[in-house]
């Protein structure tokens, strides 16, 4: 099972940059990396909602989910 971050690409599709994301959110460049790359254990609801906000999108245009088969395929 695993949940996949598409920071990357809604911040492509509102032709945003991760500072200026990182700045709206008030979190810090390496906490937004981290869960830009998906290493983060746990994303707090009222980040992801001050995500949401400041890339105009839903939570499911963020986070997705892929079966282990998609994922080692």
């Amino acid at each position: 099972m695993a949940i996949i971050i598409n920071i990357d690409v809604m911040l492509a599709k509102r032709k945003m940059s991760v500072t200026k994301l990182s700045e709206s959110v008030g979190i810090t460049m390496a906490n937004l990396s981290i869960l830009k790359n998906g290493k983060a254990k746990a994303v707090r609801l009222s980040t992801l909602e001050a995500i949401c906000k400041a890339l105009d999108c839903q939570p499911g245009d963020i986070l997705e989910y892929k079966s282990d088969e998609e994922t080692q395929g």
